[in-house]
């Protein structure tokens, strides 16, 4: 997959594409369903696919200070998009000015004069340009003019956990906030994760004989719920069974939120300065202080073996 920053980066020799547009925020299944037809569209019509999407968030630099946290880091929506089968990525810088294109403007310049789009593909809900004037009505009156179809994608109902809800970036953030990790990994069809570079701690747990990896998330991470986890932590290529703790360790009067994961069963792991990746698979319990130290140990124990039993169900 190609992968371009700013227009300018997009080849003078570009050819007819069919397009899609969005922040694409954790590439969850609704995302997917409409990647995946701009994709088949183009394999239809012998032509490349391209995902547009921005950063920073718009939001952001509309309303400064109003950052959503982030269900996946570019590099890894890029690589999502690209197991999709996405021929190419165009990251738009998001500036304020190129905030105030009006819809027409916006399609001119990126869709028809850069992509020269056949096709665009994008979900109901979709808006663009200046103050969000545009919607897929405004899209495909354009398209009349300048020579582009647009097919809308009606996403799917989540089950149970998203309460019957469409498909959304923002259900999902509200699950991972409340803890609800399963129930996000039904929209985004893969376990939530987080990643960073694993730092020092206070090295409590490894005072305990659970020695975890204290991993200093990227910034505007959705982090779960505080809370114990059972899921995986990955590092080296290397994907190992983890209970993971997310919270401030109250039993030590801890006041910054870390995210700890304990690789079960490993022992002699030296992870210090290595980027990982954490998984959430499922909620284990909340977090608590504890009466005693020996109360405490009991409950990592009984931790550990909660999340290896739900690891190995989920596996099996």
């Amino acid at each position: 997959m190609q992968r371009w920053r700013g227009l300018e980066d997009i080849p003078q020799d570009w050819g007819r594409s069919v397009v899609t547009i969005g922040s694409y925020d954790g590439v969850h299944r609704g995302h997917q369903l409409i990647i995946g037809r701009a994709v088949e569209r183009a394999r239809e019509l012998g032509m490349q696919s391209v995902v547009v999407t921005f950063d920073p968030h718009p939001s952001e630099v509309v309303r400064p200070g109003s950052h959503p946290p982030l269900l996946a880091p570019h590099h890894r929506r890029a690589e999502l998009m690209a197991d999709l089968g996405v021929d190419a990525l165009l990251i738009l810088p998001f500036t304020l000015e190129f905030s105030k294109l009006s819809p027409a403007d916006f399609i001119v310049k990126v869709l028809v004069d850069k992509l020269h789009a056949r096709a665009v593909i994008e979900g109901p809900n979709f808006r663009f340009g200046h103050k969000a004037a545009g919607n897929v009505a405004v899209l495909a009156d354009l398209g009349v003019t300048y020579d582009y179809e647009v097919e809308v994608v009606d996403l799917y109902v989540t089950g149970e956990a998203g309460g019957g809800e469409p498909f959304s970036s923002t259900l999902t953030r509200r699950l991972v906030a409340e803890g609800d990790v399963a129930g996000a990994a039904e929209i985004l069809g893969r376990p939530h994760r987080v990643e960073g570079v694993v730092v020092r701690g206070a090295q409590r747990g490894r005072e305990l004989g659970f020695p975890t990896a204290n991993v200093e998330t990227l910034p505007h991470t959705a982090i779960p719920a505080d809370g114990v986890y059972a899921g995986w932590l990955t590092a080296d290529g290397e994907r190992m069974p983890a209970a993971i703790s997310v919270g401030t360790n109250p039993q030590f009067e801890g006041t910054e939120r870390t995210v700890e994961a304990y690789a079960i069963d490993r022992v002699g792991l030296d992870l210090y300065g290595l980027h990982v990746t954490v998984d959430f698979l499922s909620y284990v319990r909340g977090q608590r202080k504890f009466e005693s130290i020996d109360a405490l140990l009991e409950a990592i124990r009984d931790d550990v073996k909660r999340s290896r039993a739900l690891i190995e169900a989920y596996d099996a």
